[in-house]
């Protein structure tokens, strides 16, 4: 395989998500599989930047150097953006390297056949390479355009490969004749979809998508520079790659916490990942010799005041971590304090927490919801670090990251891990907390009871089906976690026609999570993030004077769905697939851009925010 010659640009937020490390992406005559990081072109100076944020530096070192984990032990990983142009006089802008992936196209030019047509199967090597390889040279000496495949061969490990098609179709025998493409009828049936020899061997995709048809994986990693070490034990599985379970991102997302009250306590944490290597303070002259950057921001600061602003911050650093990330966060925005944060334009998060009038909070159906804190700058970093095939790895309710090996098997995204590729962004958001007395009473009663129930056994067929030979199951959620997943995606419904900002670009963090001495911490966060200092333009806050309008509005949009009586007579515990972790949910009501969602659009139902038709005492907005 070679690597693509053609440049194509991708935004900062979509190298992190959509289309990171082992993701295909289709381009106008070809499809490309993104280069791991080791691929990454990092020289050019200027190109990236480091990313501070330690709380999620210490919980990914923490987490992924566990055993069977891609750090090893030891290392101390940076967080990095993506390289973007510089745009430096005369030198080529970096990039991420791409490889032609996968290598069987299509000829565009069909031909008819008695019930359908058929196109000529062309490999990579047979293409022109005159016009780059973009066209094929026809028996008739003709140039037609090609189109890569839409099958390939994929392990749940990640691993991906060609199908051999050839060596499928004979058996192991060798043939010379071509291959076709043929398709049979208008429905697009895998049965009239079929790979066909010249000398009339043939395999349908129906037959391709046959549980160990395609035999072993043998380790193949085309984004990275070398294979799986030892190769691959697991069995191939047909895939489509355009499919959306080609490619799960595994991000993990925190929200910046203050930093201090000192100028030298937030220099120190700017400068975080250089400072820290800093052992004891005989090793700080070195630092500073060796490091512009460092020598020019503590210019003038003793080596034993910088140690002890160091010693301090790890400290605060250490005290974080003994809380998972959404905790955290959760604290210092529910802490009722009249101003959270700084206002500075360079503040990670300036908040205030708002009176009951401020946003019409008098109303009683509102009475469950105990504050609102209009967040007017926030700083958001996301982090790559990993992927998965056929299975998402399921959502950590707290804030933790996904367990790679655990519920799923998490592919790599370097031969060597020291440094992972993230983005901040700023943005603006209101939070919500929920009074930790009105919920408990309310999951006392019977019907809040005999509704979880029924959440549960659908939730248990769910997970023996997605992970019955895993060690480690997720846990169910449970109610409360419903609730709020529920009455957020209804607010952001709701808040996307009033705000300015349309349904993707707002976001939601949910905190569902269990206390200690019966002090539980109950709330949500919508909120929208850009790329930029300058964050975002305020629709969103303002909002929040006629907040107690919209939630109205959107609890009363609940109420009746279009899909109804079918939606609100959903039986959970009836279905194995998603349909099981959703109560009184569908498209017509409660999904919205899995973008937005912080677990895929699972865990919701209407009928324990307000009265359905179907049920009418386990609501919470009565």
């Amino acid at each position: 395989m070679s690597e693509s010659s053609a440049k194509a640009e991708l935004r900062l937020s979509q190298v992190i998500t959509t289309y990171g490390p082992g993701a295909m992406v289709d381009l106008p005559s070809r499809s490309v599989i993104i280069g791991g990081l080791d691929r990454w072109d990092m020289t050019t100076k200027g190109s990236w930047h480091t990313i501070n944020e330690p709380r999620a530096v210490q919980l990914l070192e923490e987490r992924l150097s566990e055993e069977n984990g891609p750090l090893k032990q030891g290392v101390r990983l940076t967080l990095r953006s993506p390289p973007v142009d510089p745009k430096l006089p005369g030198r080529e802008p970096p990039g991420i390297a791409a490889t032609i992936f996968p290598c069987w196209f299509i000829v565009n030019e069909d031909e008819q056949i008695p019930g359908g047509r058929r196109r000529r199967l062309v490999h990579w090597d047979h293409l022109d390479p005159a016009n780059g390889r973009s066209k094929f040279v026809s028996d008739s000496g003709k140039k037609v355009d090609v189109t890569p495949i839409r099958f390939v061969a994929a392990c749940k490990k990640g691993h991906i490969q060609d199908i051999d098609w050839p060596w499928h179709i004979h058996g192991g025998a060798k043939c010379a004749e071509p291959l076709w493409l043929e398709e049979r009828g208008t429905t697009g049936d895998p049965r009239n979809i079929r790979i066909v020899c010249g000398c009339e061997r043939e395999l349908s995709l129906q037959d391709a998508q046959i549980a160990g048809r395609f035999g072993r994986c043998k380790g193949r990693q085309p984004w990275l520079e070398t294979d799986a070490e030892g190769g691959c034990s697991e069995t191939l599985r047909f895939l489509t790659r355009s499919a959306t379970n080609a490619y799960f991102p595994m991000v993990l997302t925190v929200i910046s916490l203050p930093s201090g009250e000192d100028e030298l306590t937030r220099k120190v944490q700017e400068h975080w990942d250089q400072l820290r290597k800093a052992a004891n303070v005989s090793m700080l002259p070195a630092l500073r010799l060796f490091d512009e950057v460092i020598a020019d921001a503590f210019k003038g600061i003793s080596d034993e005041d910088l140690f002890a602003a160091i010693e301090r911050h790890e400290k605060v650093i250490v005290q974080s971590l003994d809380k998972k990330p959404k905790y955290a966060e959760f604290e210092i925005l529910a802490s009722g304090r009249a101003l959270i944060g700084e206002n500075r334009p360079e503040s990670k998060l300036h908040a205030e927490t708002l009176e009951r009038n401020e946003w019409g909070g008098g109303h009683s159906r509102l009475s469950g919801i105990a504050s609102v804190v209009k967040v007017h700058r926030l700083r958001e970093v996301s982090c790559l670090y990993g992927f998965t095939r056929f299975e998402a790895a399921p959502t950590a309710i707290d804030g933790d990251i996904e367990e790679i090996t655990i519920a799923v098997d998490g592919a790599a995204i370097a031969s060597e891990l020291t440094w992972l590729p993230a983005i901040e962004q700023f943005g603006e958001g209101i939070f919500l907390t929920f009074d930790n007395d009105s919920v408990t009473r309310w999951l006392a009663t019977a019907g809040v009871q005999t509704r979880t129930a029924t959440l549960s056994k659908g939730f248990d067929r769910w997970v023996d089906n997605r992970f019955k030979d895993r060690p480690k199951r997720p846990e169910f959620p449970g109610a409360t976690y419903y609730l709020l997943h529920a009455f957020s995606h209804a607010l952001m419904t709701e808040l996307a026609l009033e705000c300015g900002y349309p349904t993707t670009s707002l976001k939601e963090r949910i905190y569902a999570l269990p206390g200690e001495g019966g002090v539980n911490h109950y709330g949500l966060m919508l909120y929208t993030a850009t790329a930029g200092t300058q964050g975002t333009l305020g629709g969103l806050l303002a909002t929040v004077p006629r907040l107690s309008e919209i939630l109205l509005r959107a609890l009363d949009k609940l109420v009746i769905c279009s899909s109804d009586p079918i939606c609100s007579e959903n039986s959970p515990e009836n279905y194995r697939d998603d349909r099981a972790v959703h109560g009184a949910a569908c498209h017509s009501c409660l999904l919205v851009p899995e973008t937005s969602c912080e677990c895929r659009n699972l865990f919701l139902d209407r009928a324990l925010v307000v009265s359905t038709l179907t049920e009418g005492d386990c609501n919470f907005f009565k």
